[in-house]
């Protein structure tokens, strides 16, 4: 009887692991019939592919002490990509661009029902309505074709495709792929927690969307960029549809349109300067001689708070990114596309715990050639994620011009104002029920609001403004109230006479 190497033995437990797995899909593949099968099939042989680099993963997936700041010219600013302004075909380059919107995700943390790119942000007009309405004022402007494609998630499809009917006389062609839908598995067993295909009932918790590194694969497989190719595309510029200040960039588009040929550009990551609310946002490296994307996932715990100063790492992604459409069939074809699995551990309403595989976009920019960084201005980082978001790009602290909103030319400084909303204001209807007109904040610095607060109309916020309302008390602004500097706590009530 020979004994077994501890190396030996975990091959023998992940080999295991990897069969059982191989056994539960085939059995959730057998028990469901249809075209979901087909699709499910291609879903899970990406799946397989993860979770084989999921067991063999061994510790923190960087070596701390090989992490370098990328040289001086990894990093381009903008300033000196602008200045070399615009060519005089704009329509030519834009003849060869597609848009991406990243459009899985829910609005469940806003408290929206269904996909988040449907919910209003400005003047009754959705995500989608803005992203539509700068690609179509493009194409008119510049007489060109520049088309949009959603990727979507098992999440959100149905009712994107349903709203999609209202933009059929829009010039602007809209495509949808959809992500991989991926089983959720047991912590404990780390099997598949679903009994069949479906994602109703017992199952309706056993599927997730992958991630939003998924896009390079499920963009392949759909066939979408084959067909883009074959219609003389080549860069696609792809950012998440909650990020307002994400439009084409003509001067960008042009930096990447002029490279000589030898030396094209296959991927441009978007990053901008970190300030004290982004610490936790992925920054570039160099990492064994490439550029590389580093994310708070992948750092040793003891160096959580040295990746979060502000001092070593300036920069982080806006996950804005430019990428090569004949790259990526390249890569996708030589299996060569190399990105970090994020494990996402999740605890379900059951109180079952889950884990969820997951890769990002940005992280594969280190298989590109020639991949660069562009230090842009912070208003091309303008994410929505919480109502404290949405009520600074509902204000006048912005104009909106055909979807695109920019800092108004009345705010004095570029910087836009610290806004925090307490718990009373986390849900969209909760939060337009307590403004009865969104406040002017063209001079505000900081906003804190707690407790039960209402405004009312034409209330002006100016300055550092502290709003506390303490349990069971409410606090009423007062319409036309300006506040300029002023802490307001205890109860205060408006009431009629």
């Amino acid at each position: 009887d020979t004994c077994l190497s501890m190396a030996q033995f975990q091959e023998v437990m992940r080999q295991q692991l990897e069969a059982s797995m191989d056994k539960e899909l085939e059995k959730l593949l057998s028990v469901t019939e249809g075209a979901d099968v087909e699709v499910a099939r291609k879903d899970f042989e990406g799946f397989k592919k993860l979770f084989h680099r999921f067991l063999q993963a061994k510790g923190p997936s960087v070596d701390w002490a090989k992490i370098h700041r990328p040289p001086e010219d990894s990093i381009q600013p903008y300033e000196r990509i602008k200045a070399r302004g615009l060519p005089d075909n704009v329509s030519d380059c834009l003849d060869k661009l597609v848009v991406v919107k990243l459009n899985g995700g829910l609005g469940t943390s806003m408290g929206c029902k269904g996909p988040k790119s449907l919910i209003s942000v400005r003047n009754e007009n959705t995500f989608l309505d803005l992203t539509v309405q700068q690609i179509e004022h493009l194409n008119k402007t510049y007489n060109t074709d520049v088309p949009l494609v959603l990727m979507n998630s098992f999440n959100t499809d149905e009712d994107t495709k349903k709203i999609l009917q209202k933009y059929t006389h829009h010039r602007v062609k809209i495509h949808t792929f959809n992500q991989s839908r991926y089983p959720r598995i047991n912590k404990e067993s780390l099997l598949p927690m679903a009994t069949d295909l479906g994602t109703m009932g017992e199952n309706a918790d056993a599927w997730y969307p992958p991630g939003h590194g998924d896009i390079y694969p499920s963009f392949y497989n759909s066939g979408l960029l084959e067909q883009l190719i074959s219609e003389g595309k080549e860069y696609i510029f792809v950012s998440n549809i909650d990020n307002l200040g994400a439009t084409v960039d003509l001067y960008i588009l042009h930096f990447l349109m002029s490279q000589p040929n030898g030396k094209r550009c296959e991927f441009i990551m978007e990053v901008t300067d970190k300030t004290r609310a982004d610490v936790k946002g992925g920054t570039l490296i160099q990492y064994d001689g490439k550029l590389r994307l580093l994310e708070i996932a992948q750092v040793p715990k003891a160096h959580v708070d040295e990746f979060k100063s502000v001092t070593k790492f300036k920069i982080f992604n806006t996950n804005n990114l430019w990428i090569s459409l004949s790259a990526i069939k390249r890569l996708q074809e030589q299996s060569a596309m190399d990105m970090e699995i994020i494990v996402n551990p999740k605890t379900l309403d059951g109180g079952l715990n889950v884990v969820q595989l997951e890769t990002a976009v940005g992280a594969a920019i280190k298989s590109f050639d020639n991949a660069l960084g562009i230090n842009v201005p912070r208003s091309r980082f303008l994410p929505v994620k919480t109502t404290s978001d949405l009520l600074l790009v509902m204000s006048n602290l912005y104009s909106m011009d055909a979807g695109s909103l920019t800092m108004s030319e009345k705010r004095e400084f570029p910087t836009t104002p610290h806004v925090k909303l307490g718990s009373s204001f986390t849900k969209v209807q909760e939060y337009l029920s307590r403004f009865e007109s969104i406040p002017d904040m063209l001079e505000l610095d900081h906003l804190t609001v707690s407790g039960d607060v209402t405004f009312g109309k034409n209330v002006s916020l100016k300055g550092t403004v502290i709003i506390i309302a303490n349990h069971g008390d409410r606090i009423d602004i007062p319409a036309g109230a300006m506040l300029e500097n002023k802490i307001v706590s205890g109860n205060l009530r408006i009431l009629d006479h």
